[in-house]
């Protein structure tokens, strides 16, 4: 996959994170959410970065969103799925290019 699929994959992921934000989410859930959109944030802002250092924010979003079980509100559940979901593409799209 190109670099230009792997950054698709982590603006999918930021999108589905920010949306959150606007949701009513339960409060330990929107911690853990926004402190991954920030990292998230941070990818998109600029071009980006290698690849370690990209595995490395992403793994810590994993982290961050192992947190997450539940917000409480269906629209944000269904973001945070997605979010998963692009994020384990990302991860498998890096995996491949070692």
């Amino acid at each position: 996959m190109a670099t230009s699929d792997l950054r698709s994959l982590v603006e999918t992921l930021y999108e589905h994170l920010a949306a959150t934000a606007t949701l009513p989410v339960r409060e330990d859930a929107s911690r853990w959410l926004g402190e991954a959109e920030a990292v998230a944030t941070d990818l998109v802002s600029g071009p980006l970065p290698p690849d370690d250092v990209v595995r490395t924010r992403l793994g810590h979003v994993e982290h961050l969103l192992e947190h997450v079980d539940e917000t409480e509100d269906a629209d944000a559940d269904e973001h945070v799925e997605a979010a998963r979901d692009a994020l384990d593409d990302a991860l498998a799209t890096l995996g491949s290019r070692e």
